[in-house]
């Protein structure tokens, strides 16, 4: 299909405007080197790999995908279902290469193309391919290069060796499991010793599972998809710990699994143990453990827990090379960090990811001030008073290895990243398209709540001229959609120019406001976004005459899919149309570890999931709804939106459902934009 709006067009063709555009930056551990992936322009999907020198600044290809798979580099039919889905999750359109790996000096790194597994030698961007008897995922060498680590057939292979190194015991091995890859931030599982003799390898037994079943109607007669799925208030996949040697000896790590299912994360530490955080089921208590390779025997340092749930801070807990140990330490107000249990001076910040270290100081990215904009600060493990590394308006981000320092600083104004160097900044080329809009929303803490929320008026509107709203909401826990990041204003200055006031709300539940803001969810979803999302539009009309409140329209995705049927649900006197993608319409059918985190075990909190439940709101739809998802939703599987939709047909409520054949949860560069223009088409007739 081929879009003649300009905007949609352009985004379509620059995959949303990040298509050359520099990503997966990765320092060599002495920070002389970078290696990224980037495309040869802004109409090029196809990713390539680069090395940087960051003292000469000088930049070279080393692989080239369309030189080693030239007919395949956009592909991905060849890859099995599971490794297929967790590949898309690291890059939507994973044309070219997809990601890599790299020794701890970046002089080799390896990948996959379509299956085939590839190493190159960054020194003189050679680049072969290594024999593999099965699709290949998640390659890994180790410190040498000399060998890579990748799974294949869900089994654990060494290269050159034949056989697997992993046993046939009908479990997954070096994969990490769904509740893992999707909601506890662990995307890979398997790791090597530093000395390169054996691997951490993660068994995983799905056997207890459920099963979920996806038939692509855009491919009739093609066998469909299965594949195990934990949910809420089920079995979760069985998950261990081995070391696995290759002299073929095997160790099983050892701790209280039953209390402490959930391997959030896992690496080898410098004196050869190994470091491994595990949570319990509720993830209300979060452990920090070291093990013996030899014996498999475990030891608690640190126990973080909490009345509601440990909220994940990245890079803790963790232990620094001097043997103390870093954890999160949260009060009411602030996320901050402590030391053997002492806080921090982190007085006024709030601790977002604790990046690395730089110079003996913690790297953070943080909040201060408005929680729009993100920041970056050292903070003194000694107790010294937080330092200033880059703020002001934006979102700011860093990476750091030696005495480098990367920082991306993401402004209205556009992205830019610099490599700052033993006093020298090196900017980062960047090919991506110009962003065609410069937004600048008109931003406010509204309510006694302090909501965060923003406003996008049409580039040509005539104050005084009233304007259907719309609600573009996501609203769930772990998404922040009130940021300075200026690629996601793109698509709401584009609905603004359709004619309407876009409004964009943080509803409690969602992150960096504060640990009581985002706990407010506690065992209740709807009620708490509910009451926010419609005292912050009330609110703010109140400062905007030209909002209509008589025409609002919400579409959302996901958890924002969620709340757009919700809303013309439980809500018809405020909200008059919604367009509700890849809705999770009860709970009970979602994944363990995110549903249970928030709402607790369905057997113990019955009446939280009923309330949060849409199918039993049916009979009261009396607004438009649009109900959008994908066939191929491995996420929020296609059955949440076929329950609601039978429900409301036996009550007789018409509404309107779009499939989207051979979907994922995700849906890819070009879709989206068509997506836009049928929702537009739903709403425009909606509030008419």
């Amino acid at each position: 299909m081929t879009l003649a709006d300009p905007f949609l067009a352009l985004s379509a063709r620059t995959n949303r405007f990040t298509s050359g555009a520099p990503r997966a930056l990765t320092l060599a551990e002495d920070g002389t080197r970078l290696l990224l992936l980037r495309s040869t322009g802004s109409d090029d999907p196809v990713d390539r790999l680069y090395l940087l020198d960051a003292a000469t600044g000088e930049e070279r290809l080393v692989a080239d995908p369309t030189a080693l798979a030239p007919d395949r580099t956009g592909a991905r039919d060849e890859l099995p279902p599971v490794e297929r889905r967790l590949r898309e999750r690291v890059r939507l359109t994973a044309a070219g290469i997809g990601t890599f790996a790299a020794t701890p000096d970046l002089a080799v790194a390896v990948f996959t193309l379509d299956g085939r597994l590839f190493r190159t030698e960054t020194a003189t961007g050679t680049t072969a391919e290594l024999p593999v008897p099965a699709a290949a995922f998640d390659p890994r060498p180790d410190a040498t290069g000399e060998r890579t680590a990748y799974v294949a057939s869900d089994a654990l292979h060494v290269t050159p060796d034949a056989e697997p190194l992993s046993p046939a015991d009908g479990a997954r091995w070096g994969v990490a499991e769904f509740a893992a890859a999707e909601e506890l931030g662990r995307s890979r599982g398997h790791w090597w010793r530093p000395d390169g003799g054996a691997l951490l390898a993660a068994r995983v037994d799905e056997s207890a599972l459920p099963r979920r079943y996806f038939a692509d109607p855009a491919a009739p007669g093609e066998p469909g998809e299965d594949f195990a799925y934990p949910l809420a208030g089920g079995p979760n996949a069985d998950v261990q710990l081995w070391v696995l040697g290759l002299d073929r000896t095997r160790v099983q790590l050892r701790w209280d699994a039953a209390e402490f299912p959930y391997v959030c994360a896992a690496e080898w530490a410098s004196d050869g143990e190994v470091l491994l955080t595990v949570a319990d089921r509720l993830q209300q208590n979060v452990l920090l453990l070291t093990a013996d390779p030899a014996t498999g025997e475990t030891s608690e340092l640190s126990r973080t827990t909490d009345e509601f749930w440990v909220d994940d801070l990245p890079g803790t807990p963790a232990r620094l090379p001097d043997g103390r140990l870093l954890t999160v330490h949260d009060t009411p107000q602030a996320r901050g960090l402590a030391l053997d249990g002492k806080p921090l001076d982190t007085e006024g910040l709030q601790i977002r990811r604790v990046v690395g270290r730089l110079d003996g100081a913690l790297l953070c990215e943080t909040g201060q001030g408005d929680p729009a904009d993100q920041h970056v600060h050292l903070i003194d493990p000694d107790g010294g008073a937080p330092v200033l590394v880059q703020g002001g308006p934006g979102v700011h981000s860093a990476l750091a290895a030696g005495l480098t320092l990367l920082l991306t600083s993401a402004t209205p104004d556009g992205i830019r990243r610099t490599l700052l160097r033993e006093g020298r900044e090196l900017p980062l080329t960047d090919l991506a398209a110009a962003l065609p809009y410069t937004v600048r929303p008109r931003l406010a803490r509204v309510t006694e709540r302090a909501l965060p929320t923003a406003v996008v008026y049409p580039r040509a509107h005539v104050p005084g001229r009233r304007l259907p709203v719309l609600l573009d909401v996501y609203g769930g826990p772990g998404f922040q959609a009130v940021a300075t990041e200026p690629r996601r204003w793109q698509l709401r200055q584009w609905w603004a120019d359709q004619g309407f006031a876009v409004v964009t709300t943080d509803n409690r539940g969602t992150p960096f406001v504060s640990p009581d803001f985002t706990r407010a969810i506690f065992r209740r979803f709807s009620q708490v976004a509910l009451d926010d999302q419609v005292d912050a539009l009330h609110a703010l009309a109140a400062h905007h005459p030209d909002l209509d409140l008589g025409r609002v329209g919400v579409r959302g995705w996901s958890y924002g899919g969620y709340f757009a049927a919700l809303a013309v649900l439980r809500r018809p006197d405020v909200f008059h149309a919604a367009c509700a993608g890849a809705p999770p319409t009860d709970f009970r059918l979602y994944d363990t570890a995110y549903t249970e985190r928030y709402l607790g075990l369905p057997q113990d909190n019955p009446e939280g999931y009923a309330d949060d439940c849409l199918i039993t709101d049916a009979p009261s739809l009396d607004r438009p709804l649009l109900l959008i998802h994908g066939l191929a939703d491995d996420n929020v599987h296609p059955s949440h939106t076929l329950l609601l939709s039978q429900a409301l047909t036996r009550a007789g409520r018409p509404h309107s459902v779009l499939p989207l054949p051979g979907v994922t949860h995700m849906t890819p560069g070009g879709l989206n934009e068509q997506l836009a223009l049928a929702e537009l088409a739903f709403l425009r007739g909606a509030l008419a």
